[in-house]
């Protein structure tokens, strides 16, 4: 019978992260608590399962993240410790291409849609006057 085999530091198969930490290193989220809230409100599902926000990632694992209307299927290609620039932070990851197309597909949905924009809030005094000159007068405002 083979002896067991030690796992080698340098073996990429036996390094594990936290999922907060590779979220928030990978740039998916600003900050750590943003991940770990995603994470606990079941925004993360890691290998088809929801993850909570200390599970142990590997490399190789799949990812789906959904953030806001937009869904991320990655898998992990490299593990960090810490946050780098954008740059370093896209070799973390590599984005399904199915995932990348629907992306674009949402956003363009997104950008023909009609923006709704909010109020400006409560009437200035100034506005208050012009709209109860026009309720009082039917044929509108007289100067």
């Amino acid at each position: 019978m083979p002896a067991a085999r030690t796992p080698s530091p340098d073996d990429p198969a036996s390094q594990v992260e936290r999922l907060d930490k590779w979220l928030w290193a990978a740039r998916f989220f600003k900050t750590r608590a943003l991940a770990i809230e995603a994470a606990n409100g079941g925004k993360i599902h890691v290998n088809g399962l929801r993850a909570k926000p200390g599970r142990d990632i590997r490399v190789g694992d799949r990812l789906e993240i959904r953030k806001e209307i937009f869904l991320f299927q990655v898998t992990v290609v490299a593990l960090s410790l810490q946050r780098g620039p954008a740059t370093v932070a896209r070799n973390l990851y590599e984005e399904r291409a199915e995932s990348i197309a629907e992306r674009a597909r949402i956003a363009e949905i997104q950008r023909a849609e009609p923006r709704i924009l909010p109020g400006a809030g409560r009437p200035t005094k100034k506005d208050r006057r012009a709209i109860v000159r026009f309720l009082a007068h039917p044929g509108g405002t007289t100067a």
